[in-house]
């Protein structure tokens, strides 16, 4: 019986083969780490590591693309992306300084009205008219750069409104509220 015990010790046992799961690295505050593909509000900005709640990453920030697990791989491919944007946001200040000289060229935009004899607009002139305006004249601003601080009610010369194009670039220009000229009635 003794040749069947040493047989069997001999011949090695299969090992078992242990499966690994990709686990996210755990933070020092029982978080998880991640890192960011995007700003999100109150979490970091793009390119951090930082640490949040398991769900919160594993339901939200993964799903929807704005972290990923931090290997070398996707950190790697991150500071790739991070120059992409950083060229982007280049030529996108540069259009916007360009954009910038184009208005104080312009100096002022003219928008006719309806309005009493006394100069009091029947409406009033928002941030859309002025946009439609400096539309006219080939200016691509948005309404919502359009900073009013209440509408204007009154005809006459309002200077000083203020545009913010965005990444710190702001202009002022002069809204000019006039009657509509006879021209254009019947």
């Amino acid at each position: 019986m003794a040749k069947t015990k040493e047989a069997v010790k001999a011949i090695p046992k299969p090992t078992k083969k242990i499966r690994v799961r990709n686990q996210v690295p755990k933070g020092p505050h029982n978080g998880v780490q991640v890192v960011l593909l995007d700003d999100v509000l109150h979490v970091g900005k793009q390119g951090n590591i930082v640490e949040v709640k398991p769900g919160y990453a594993r339901n939200y920030l993964i799903p929807n693309g704005l972290a990923v697990v931090p290997s070398e791989h996707n950190i790697r491919m991150l500071e790739h992306y991070k120059i992409r944007v950083e060229k982007v946001k280049e030529a996108r200040v540069a259009d916007l300084k360009s954009l910038s000289e184009q208005i104080v060229r312009t100096q002022s935009v003219t928008i006719e009205a309806n309005m009493d004899d006394e100069g009091h607009l029947y409406g009033s002139v928002t941030a859309q008219d002025i946009c439609r305006a400096m539309r006219g004249k080939n200016l691509l601003v948005e309404p919502e750069m359009i900073k009013l601080t209440e509408p204007i009610k009154v005809a006459g010369i309002h200077p000083d409104i203020e545009i913010a194009l965005g990444y710190d670039i702001h202009v002022k220009i002069e809204v000019v509220v006039k009657p509509p000229t006879a021209t254009g009635r019947r």
